[in-house]
């Protein structure tokens, strides 16, 4: 799973993970958080538009965890069952980085209400791609949503609450501001390293 700050390049690493996997013959499919269901869709519209501002923080963490128990019920649930390889474009460490620190709603309590929601919390393998907020505003040229608006001083805590979920096994961050072939080099060396080769999903 890939994840991180607003234009750290996740979308863009997450799908070139899926095609180098599938070029390794590993049946892949590729989700996004939140979004992907019919409903996950619409909490996801909800959730972004910037007519939205009266949204609360703790809103926020009740439809993202909506938006993804759907989500693991209707795709990720059945794909991992069938033996696929799921690659994500963010999951629950967003929630944690976002609302749970620099929402002030608290990474734990994130992560506990996903227990309380989810049958599995934490991927296999999570990579957050560290960006600068400089480097993540010029990558962004383009009108922003309701999240991407909160301002540099939610965005910088955005940042550290990422760079505090390193701490967890199997959460491995590293520089997203490089060049996007540089930064696909080490994403491909760290799922390598963790499943030891192409054999497993």
């Amino acid at each position: 799973m890939l994840d991180g700050p607003d234009g750290c390049g996740k979308s863009t690493q997450s799908a070139m993970l899926s095609e180098w996997l599938k070029s390794q013959g590993i049946e892949v499919v590729s989700f996004r958080d939140p979004g992907t269901t019919v409903i996950g869709e619409k909490i996801r519209d909800i959730l972004l538009d910037r007519d939205h501002t009266q949204m609360g923080n703790n809103t926020e963490v009740l439809l993202y965890m909506a938006a993804r128990t759907q989500l693991w019920k209707e795709r990720i649930a059945p794909a991992l069952k069938a033996g696929q390889c799921v690659v994500m474009d963010r999951w629950i460490s967003s929630t944690c980085a976002y609302q749970g620190l620099a929402g002030g709603f608290g990474i734990e309590k994130v992560i506990e209400l996903g227990g309380d929601c989810l049958e599995r919390v934490w991927p296999d393998l999570t990579i957050v791609l560290d960006v600068d907020l400089e480097t993540a505003a010029k990558r962004m040229d383009r009108p922003q949503d309701r999240m991407e608006q909160k301002g540099d001083k939610y965005h910088s805590m955005v940042r550290q609450g990422f760079l505090k979920l390193a701490k967890y096994d199997d959460v491995t961050a590293i520089d997203g501001a490089r060049d996007i072939d540089v930064v696909q080099e080490d994403v491909l060396s760290i799922v390598e390293k963790k499943f030891g080769g192409v054999d497993e999903s």
